[in-house]
């Protein structure tokens, strides 16, 4: 099974054309979508009582990637004073009995872990992984590395290894080639059960921008082509092959064009949005006007 959504559902003033006002997005969100992932607890543990509201307006069939505290993914250098807990085991219990009620109601697909670009491939960077993993218990994890040397010709499969026998979801990511800072393409599986892959876009220039004004608004600012789309396609296929749900999440929404995107591969893979029917994004440029040729 591929299921596609996209990261955050506040972004995408696309889909909420026919909703009114919109000002609860989430169940007009879920007339497209099944999945999503939820960015929000990344900055801040939320309250229980926030979950358990999302978990009421969405479907039976709903399902939602929860980003994971960034106290719990050391993206504070240094780590110590970076979160209001008394302890590491305080930090992680705040955030499991945060996302209960989404684990409650069966709509957990899993906690996405993703670590900075400068966490790289060390052994106590290693033992990092070892620890959040048990504190997690037996709640699905998933593994999305910012920092090339995981995957250095020498370390793939070893990391790979490394992430099926610890018990961990693979993250297959399509971003910017920019150095250590970002990972290629690794198509490969750890868990029967789920595949993660969070497709960031391919803007360069905007993924090395972070800490100059306004970098969060173009570092995913991309639309992927006809083209690209339908390499993924062909890949998410062989990656079905080896598990059970292939989680697709379209992280390129500060143009807008992450909903479009997911519609357009949607359709590739003969796909409909919940709601049944649906206005397809107009047509690449490029195919536009080659479907002129035959008028």
């Amino acid at each position: 099974m591929i299921e596609i959504g996209l990261c955050g559902w506040g972004d995408h003033s696309e889909l909420y054309r026919d909703a009114g006002s919109a000002k609860n997005k989430l169940p007009a969100y879920a007339q497209w979508f099944r999945v999503v992932e939820v960015d929000s607890t990344f900055y801040a543990i939320q309250s229980p009582q926030t979950l358990e509201k999302w978990a009421a307006e969405t479907p039976e069939n709903f399902r939602f990637v929860i980003k994971a505290y960034q106290g719990m993914t050391g993206h504070a250098r240094g780590g110590k004073g970076f979160h209001p807990y008394e302890s590491e085991r305080a930090m992680f219990q705040a955030f499991l009995d945060a996302i209960e009620p989404i684990r409650k109601a069966g709509k957990l697909l899993a906690v996405l872990f993703q670590y900075p670009p400068w966490f790289n491939c060390t052994r106590p960077n290693v033992n990092t992984l070892r620890t959040a993993k048990a504190l997690m218990g037996d709640v699905p994890v998933a593994l999305e590395f910012r920092h090339q040397s995981w995957f250095a010709p020498e370390m793939r499969e070893k990391t790979l290894a490394f992430t099926k026998r610890e018990g961990w979801i693979h993250t297959v990511c399509d971003e910017p080639q920019a150095g250590d800072g970002s990972i290629p393409i690794v198509e490969a599986t750890t868990d029967d059960r789920y595949t993660l892959v969070r497709l960031h876009g391919r803007n360069t220039d905007g993924w090395v921008s972070a800490g100059q004004p306004n970098w969060r608004d173009v570092r995913y600012l991309y639309r992927y082509h006809e083209t690209e789309l339908a390499e993924w396609a062909e890949r998410l296929k062989r990656l079905e092959q080896h598990t059970g749900t292939v989680c697709v999440l379209f992280n390129n929404n500060s143009g807008g064009d992450a909903a479009d995107n997911a519609l357009q591969l949607m359709a590739m893979l003969h796909q409909l949005p919940p709601r049944g029917s649906f206005r397809l994004p107009p047509p690449p440029k490029e195919t536009a006007e080659q479907l002129e040729l035959f008028d």
